[in-house]
């Protein structure tokens, strides 16, 4: 056997040494590798960032990077505000066949009939017996006055302004 000489033992010494590094750096990174790593997250980049989905919880986040580094912000579960909505719908309608069994509770109610006919409305064209005529009823003379009023007013308001708009274009204003 031949006496170990110093680069030998040297080298001996870094082989050994980086041997030792692997092993417990591997040991130091499984203890410590973050849960990413661990498949706990699954990561999917979308244009604001990323979204993140936690596969022992099932909950999002969406992760967007801001100054002060990145953030991450949980996505509104709509399952669970359907869920919500749902049970507040079911106690409505609890409530609402609950008031419905315990009787009528219609208030204004009349006891009469109402008129099958519209005294507003006016009468409808009569068919003369025989000729199959339509009879169209004429407006009355009140009808007639206030037509003529109206366009005696529009006409003498016409007049007036023809009249201003003359004098101001001749110059005796």
């Amino acid at each position: 056997m031949r006496p170990v000489t110093s680069s030998t033992a040297s080298w001996l010494a870094a082989a050994s040494f980086a041997v030792v590094m692997t092993v417990s750096g591997s040991l130091l990174a499984a203890q410590s590798a973050p849960d990413s790593e661990n498949g706990r997250y699954t990561m999917t980049p979308i244009p604001e960032g990323v979204l993140r989905l936690d596969t022992r919880t099932g909950t999002m986040s969406t992760c967007t990077r801001n100054g002060s580094g990145w953030a991450c912000y949980a996505v509104p579960d709509e399952r669970a505000a359907f869920d919500a909505e749902i049970g507040r719908l079911q106690a409505e309608v609890e409530k609402l066949k609950g008031q419905l069994a315990a009787g009528p509770t219609v208030s204004g109610k009349i006891d009469e009939a109402l008129p099958k006919s519209d005294p507003l409305k006016k009468a409808e064209p009569k068919v003369a017996e025989g000729d199959r005529k339509i009879e169209i009823p004429l407006p009355s003379d009140q009808d007639v006055d206030r037509v003529m009023s109206f366009l005696e007013k529009a006409w003498r308001r016409l007049i007036d302004m023809a009249n201003r708009v003359q004098k101001d274009v001749s110059g005796k204003i």
